[in-house]
């Protein structure tokens, strides 16, 4: 249901992308480091979703919060002439590649287990075959 949800909103933002007005470069790091942020916390719902952990209060929490802060720290740093949004940066991409490799580990732990149930049963018929 929560893939679901995803591929509707990625189509639905692709949509919207297309035909949406161009954001201009005064706001564009703004909106950079708001969808860094924001596909951290998609990354990090997925993952309490597989691990079956997943609770809506905090992913929209931090869904929003995350954004607002990192967008307030680019804020920041633009008024302090100091690039303090390359600590956001380095902090969302780290968390959304460990997320992405433990969504990784645990569909390819899935896959492996599919294989070997196959395996078993395969070898199952055949000693029955042999047997007969």
């Amino acid at each position: 249901m929560v893939f679901l949800a995803i591929v509707i909103g990625c189509v639905l933002g692709a949509i919207i992308g297309m035909n949406g007005p161009v954001i201009s470069y005064t706001y564009s790091g703004y909106v950079a480091i708001a969808i860094i942020a924001a596909l951290d916390s998609v990354f990090g719902g997925i993952t309490s979703v597989l691990k079956g952990n997943f609770d809506l209060k905090i992913f929209i929490s931090g869904f929003f919060g995350n954004a607002i802060l990192s967008i307030m720290l680019t804020w920041l740093g633009v008024k302090l002439n100091v690039d303090i949004y390359l600590a956001a940066i380095v902090v969302f991409v780290g968390r959304m590649f460990t997320n992405l490799a433990i969504i990784r580990r645990y569909y390819i732990d899935k896959w492996s287990n599919k294989m070997q149930e196959v395996k078993t049963v395969i070898n199952t018929s055949k000693k029955e075959n042999e047997k007969i």
